[in-house]
């Protein structure tokens, strides 16, 4: 009984020194919680120091700065839009009569090469808006890149909507306008991440692709809607509407503070604080700020002393950077590649199998699926981490893939490519297609962003992000341009392909993604200079935690968390503490 009180009295002990330091967390001064221990969330009571017990997670103090997330990630609603109604144009009797081609029978048509130029073209242009243009963010800061971003776009959309017969000014406005949506693709994101608190960061990225998401099941509603004008008000309405959209974006960023890891970079100390202050909800002078603070304006002193970088530091492999920049860049491709566009831009010729021959009705079908998939994604990617979401989303797309092309091959066309369809295997590929797009919106759809947000250090974030940005767009316009005379030639034994890229993002994500979950950006710059095999990431601490925890309990003290009532979870605790 002695030995067990002796336990108690030493485990309160242990208790309070940790207690004493809480103020520079998020912990509360009765509980302590072991948030630095991933996977691992205990509290020692001062009334039953033996019990668990739940901590209280009030996460609506955030609500705030949620909102201002949401404000800054509209610039995917933007992108979305495009997206969603574009597909539409191509099928509207005056968009085509009006850029298309007289052919021998009178009637107007659109080439696939016309088609694939106006379609895909916006991919290029925000492949170079994103590389050209991202320094923008560094010098002017991210909110007024993004202004000066949809300012580009406007004048994009300007040049489309002013277009009367002449093809290739409405291609020259979507590159433009593709532009002003590659920085925007940059600065969103990074924004979100540099202003949203550690415990939401995943979500609050997650919504950029939720707003795609929107934008494009809007934007197909749209089209559905306008289809049957017989006037240039067709599309017209679609791209005009692109005016209130960026009106919206330029009246948020009035409200949404500036990054303050560029504040601090600028010199602007206090506004900093105030930046971080409304982001974590918290006074100007607490603690946490004060951490936090210190924590942002030592990474970028250090970055600072070692100069300006340049395009040939991406390259270095000393701190991981180029290792960084391929990962960031082979994600974001291995997005376009899973096939998730595959389905969008051709879901109508599967449709067709089962009698569903309006096209804008498919698009609507499928834009439902993915918006409100998405919205599980802002629940799991911070709840089960990164990796984990991504490794599982492959093996889901592989799976569904794999049926898909398979029935597509062997069963959809029973008697050969010109007979009639088989209703079974249509109604099969259906629901798989709309699976498929389910695990995409979970999953690759929206963390890709979100590891391209938080991986590079402050120095090239805007390079690398930017880099990955263009490896995106470029594979976005390369299974667009192509998908037809592809189909066209092999049919759905595309499908193949798209599973082969499928499997080998698993076998990718598994030995060279590391978890970022829960960690700040700076201690994810450590994650990846200390060399930390990406399977093993999970169960790192940071360097600032350790201390926090670690460095005033001695090897002798260790044995206080050996009391006789320790729980499995607390066997966790002691078992990585020694």
């Amino acid at each position: 009984m002695s030995s067990e009180s002796s336990n108690n009295e030493n485990s309160l002990k242990v208790e309070k020194e940790i207690t004493q330091k809480n103020d520079a967390t998020e912990y509360q001064m009765e509980n302590v919680k072991f948030d630095a221990i991933p996977g691992i969330e205990v509290l020692y009571s001062e009334e039953s120091p033996e019990a668990l017990v739940e901590p209280e997670k009030n996460k609506w103090k955030y609500t705030t700065v949620c909102i201002m997330c949401l404000m800054v990630a509209f610039g995917g609603f933007m992108t979305g839009w495009d997206i969603g109604t574009i597909g539409g144009f191509m099928a509207q009797t005056d968009f085509i009569r009006r850029f298309g081609t007289l052919g021998p029978n009178n009637v107007y048509y659109l080439s696939k090469i016309r088609m694939g130029l106006l379609v895909s073209i916006f991919n290029i242009g925000c492949a170079v808006g994103s590389v050209t243009l991202g320094k923008l963010g560094d010098i002017y800061g991210r909110r007024w890149g993004l202004i000066l971003a949809t300012i580009i776009f406007v004048i994009g959309v300007l040049i489309e909507i002013t277009s009367v017969d002449k093809w290739y000014q409405y291609f020259i406005g979507r590159i433009i306008a593709g532009i002003g949506m590659g920085l925007i693709a940059v600065l969103s994101p990074m924004l979100i991440s540099e202003v949203a608190p550690k415990e939401l960061r995943g979500a609050m990225v997650s919504c950029y692709q939720l707003m795609i998401t929107f934008g494009i099941f809007l934007g197909n509603c749209c089209n559905y809607g306008t289809k049957s004008y017989s006037n240039s008000a067709q599309w017209r309405i679609g791209v005009g509407l692109q005016f209130l959209w960026s009106i919206i974006m330029v009246c948020a960023m009035m409200f949404v503070p500036e990054s303050p890891r560029y504040l601090i970079q600028k010199g602007k100390t206090e506004q900093a604080k105030i930046s971080i202050a409304r982001s974590n909800k918290v006074d100007i002078d607490s603690v946490i700020t004060q951490r936090e603070f210190e924590i942002v304006y030592s990474a970028v002193e250090a970055e600072r002393e070692a100069g300006v970088a340049g395009w040939k530091e991406i390259f270095e492999t000393k701190n991981k950077t180029f290792q960084r920049v391929l990962m960031g860049m082979v994600v974001l491709g291995l997005q376009q590649l899973s096939g998730a566009n595959y389905f969008f831009y051709y879901g109508s010729t599967i449709f067709n199998a089962v009698g569903l021959d309006d096209a804008f009705q498919t698009a609507i079908i499928f834009g439902v699926v993915n918006f409100a998939s998405t919205f599980v994604a802002l629940y799991v990617v911070d709840k089960f981490g990164r990796r984990l979401c991504l490794l599982v989303g492959a093996a889901a797309l592989s799976c569904c893939m794999l049926v898909f092309a398979t029935i597509g091959v062997t069963s959809l066309y029973p008697n050969g490519w010109d007979s009639p369809t088989s209703k079974w295997a249509g109604d099969v590929m259906i629901v798989f297609s709309c699976l498929f797009i389910f695990f995409f919106a979970t999953s690759w759809a929206p963390i890709p962003f979100v590891i391209l947000s938080e991986t590079f250090p402050l120095r090239i974030r805007s390079k690398g992000m930017a880099l990955g940005t263009v490896s995106n767009q470029l594979w976005n316009f390369m299974v667009g341009f192509f998908t037809p005379w592809i189909t066209g030639a092999i049919h759905f034994y595309y499908g193949y392909v798209f599973l082969g890229c499928c499997v080998f993002a698993f076998f990718y994500v598994f030995f060279f993604v590391p978890e970022t979950k829960g960690l700040v950006l700076e201690d994810i710059n450590l994650l990846w200079e200390e060399g930390v095999p990406p399977w093993k990431s999970v169960a790192w601490v940071p360097p600032s935690q350790r201390e926090e925890y670690l460095s005033d309990i001695n090897s002798d003290e260790e044995d206080k968390f050996n009391i006789p009532t320790l729980t499995s979870s607390q066997e966790q605790i002691s078992s990585l503490v020694k």
